[in-house]
């Protein structure tokens, strides 16, 4: 696969970068836009997660000139008609402690267990097309926990409790996050995507 052309990973979330570039391992050229000049980011106007991402992928690959991969990601909580959702991002609160007190605020009213989910959507756009060229979703079941547990991962991990590990996802290893988790789930889709195609449906 050497002369497969470079992908770009569209973020900078170190903690993102790292999940993927174990998940997309087989590809020897990934770079992340920590590698390109500064760049501002374009307004998320999206209604689903799959809108995002596919306005991501177009936005970056136009900027860039590189086949781009962008992904789109949060957390939707039942018992809050699916919010934070798209929106999980710029929930309000500075740090995500500060989210998280916001969020059991808002469930304080409704009985537990609240059910909830992750969900990833990932867009793959080669430059000068307005249509993914590969896109694919992938959702994790769970429940908010009644207090936030652990100090791994990053995001919403510390409060999403997976009922089949007994633990947050804050409270698990990378490796068992990974294995179950969506963002896993939908980059395994896409990396047996690519080796199926061995980088031509990228040019």
């Amino acid at each position: 696969m050497t002369t497969t052309p470079p992908l770009l990973i569209a973020t900078t979330n170190a903690g993102k970068i790292r999940e993927i570039r174990h998940l997309l391992a087989h590809w020897p050229n990934l770079r992340t836009l920590t590698d390109l000049p500064p760049i501002q980011e374009p307004e998320e106007t999206g209604a689903t997660f799959a809108d995002n991402a596919a306005l991501k992928a177009r936005y970056y690959a136009g900027y860039s000139d590189l086949v781009t991969v962008a992904e789109d990601s949060g957390l939707a909580i039942d018992a809050l008609g699916g919010a934070p959702g798209v929106h999980s991002a710029r929930y309000p609160g500075a740090t995500y402690p500060d989210k998280f007190r916001n969020l059991y605020a808002a469930l304080e009213p409704h009985p537990r267990p609240w059910t909830a989910r992750y969900v990833c959507a990932v867009a793959l756009v080669v430059p000068g097309s307005e249509v993914p060229r590969f896109a694919c979703q992938a959702t994790v079941e769970g429940e908010i926990a009644p207090e936030p547990h652990g100090t791994q991962g990053f995001g919403y991990d510390p409060i999403f409790y997976y009922p089949a590990y007994g633990r947050t996802f804050g409270e698990v290893e990378d490796a068992e996050k990974l294995a179950v988790a969506h963002r896993g789930r939908a980059f395994r889709i896409l990396d047996e995507w690519l080796m199926s195609t061995r980088g031509e449906s990228l040019r």
